[in-house]
């Protein structure tokens, strides 16, 4: 009874993660605000539905109570998050409120299927994280000096960056960050939002080419200093992401012409610099034949996938605790094998259409630095999920990047959730300039019928009254009258 209970539930969740994803590209040709909110109410729907079918398998798989207790948490914590936003911002964008908690259920679900442990302090993080971003919009909407903080900005992101190279610790080859008070802080993660906001105010400043240089230079000593961290993943990411800005910013295709060529010619360097970058090449191009020799994650991890095919074997019926590090890095492999194809390619499409949204903020912005910033963001975002993605069914070389939102990790789990607060803070901006616009022309217009009909006043009947003419002798004494007839007379 139980398997087919567990066979049975990978089907329906399916079907319900295909609907969300539809919903997510479908509500875009709907202009009707009703229609729309109907929508993502479903969506809602659709999400818990998931996330308690989920729950009971995993709950009937291992007669663990934790798990139902766990499960009401998460419950109380999503429907807080959704609750809490659009009672605080009436204006905020369901849409980017409903994928990022769906992609924080998605994950959820896959580390407690892991690791408990990993899972609740995924889950704790995750609470304070969207306690912080819930300030963030009303912080971006009340203050307007961020765009004159460019020199703050770029101090802070290299002290920050240097200094995981002097008190930085070696993870997977890489010194990737630091322990605090029992804490595991990466700064580069963090570092990416204040990238973007340094480059969006440099930009914002001049588009000289005395100031490209400059910000050129600053933006390729962060990359540098990643590099001697052999951060490789994070310096790839600040390195893309400047360069869509700097396009967008100029439309200059030899600036994107020249990067890239700097970048490939990076690329060689470090490969003869580093030797597990060398790994990692080999390992992608046959990783089966570089087994023994660093290809050993990314043959588990098609093997997961392939063995999962397009349905999935279901929750607790795969073997995920094979692939390595499946709960930060090759999490997607994991979701793939259990879960399916279908259902991490629909988690995939919901990640796109979160970059969507982020682009359309951006081209609706009037501001230069915050439609900068919005591209920036979303660029960044979209970026770490193709390099995941990408590293773990062997389409690019593994970089070692999480899966925002759905991996576990606490820094790039509060920076994606401060990076959706902040999208959330422009959207709010969006809808105020447009509001602000409307009523400008409402005034406008206003003022030109006042203009039109001022000149000449009409009676009842529609014709024009005329002044009346004043009388020769009005306001004369009627002894000057007499006295000038006399004249006359004479």
């Amino acid at each position: 009874m139980l398997n087919i209970i567990v066979e049975l539930s990978k089907y329906v969740m399916i079907l319900m993660i295909t609907m969300y994803t539809f919903t997510c590209f479908s509500i875009f040709g709907f202009q009707d605000p009703d229609k729309k909110k109907g929508m993502l109410r479903n969506q809602n729907v659709l999400m818990f539905m998931i996330h308690i079918i989920a729950f009971l398998v995993m709950y009937l798989e291992t007669n663990d109570i934790r798990l139902l207790a766990f499960y009401l948490m998460q419950v109380v914590l999503f429907g807080a998050t959704i609750l809490l936003y659009t009672l605080i911002y009436p204006k905020v964008s369901r849409l980017v409120i409903n994928n990022m908690c769906m992609l924080l259920c998605i994950g959820m679900i896959m580390l407690t299927r892991l690791d408990y442990a990993s899972a609740v302090k995924q889950f704790v993080i995750a609470a304070g994280a969207i306690a912080i971003s819930l300030v963030v919009p009303v912080v971006i909407r009340k203050f307007k000096r961020f765009s004159e903080w460019r020199n703050f900005y770029a101090i802070v992101g290299i002290i920050s960056l240097a200094a995981v190279i002097v008190v930085g610790r070696v993870s997977g080859g890489a010194m990737l960050g630091f322990t605090v008070a029992g804490i595991n802080i990466q700064p580069s993660e963090l570092v990416k939002i204040v990238f973007v906001f340094f480059v969006a105010s440099s930009f914002k400043l001049s588009l000289e080419f005395r100031n490209i240089v400059v910000t050129t230079a600053l933006a390729a000593f962060h990359v540098l200093i990643l590099v001697v961290s052999k951060d490789l993943g994070a310096a790839l990411i600040i390195f893309v992401v400047y360069l869509v800005m700097l396009y967008v910013a100029t439309r200059q295709p030899l600036y994107i012409l020249a990067g890239l060529g700097a970048g490939s010619a990076a690329s060689v360097v470090a490969y003869h610099l580093f030797n597990h970058v060398r790994v990692r090449v080999l390992a992608w191009k046959d990783p089966f034949a570089a087994y023994d020799n660093g290809g050993y994650q990314v043959a588990q991890s098609l093997f997961a996938i392939g063995t999962g095919s397009w349905f999935g074997m279901g929750l607790f019926q795969g073997a995920p605790e094979t692939i390595p590090v499946a709960v930060s890095d090759f999490i997607f492999s994991a979701i793939a094998e259990e879960m399916g194809l279908i259902f991490a390619l629909c988690m995939i499409l919901v990640c796109v259409s979160c970059y969507v949204m982020f682009l359309n903020i951006a081209m609706q912005l009037h501001t230069m630095f915050y439609k900068l910033v919005a591209l920036g963001l979303g660029t960044c975002y979209i970026f770490q999920v193709f390099l995941n993605v990408g590293g773990v069914t062997k389409f690019i070389p593994s970089t070692g990047v999480t899966l925002p939102l759905v991996s576990y990790g606490g820094s790039s789990l509060l920076s994606t959730i401060i990076m959706f607060g902040i999208i959330q803070g422009l959207y709010i901006l969006r809808e105020d300039e447009e509001e602000d616009l409307e009523r400008r022309k409402k005034e406008r217009l206003r003022a030109e019928r006042g203009a039109k009909a001022a000149p000449k006043k009409r009676t009842a009947a529609g014709t024009v009254q005329k002044r009346p003419q004043r009388s020769k002798t009005a306001g004369k004494a009627p002894g000057q009258e007499k006295t000038r007839q006399k004249q006359r007379v004479r």
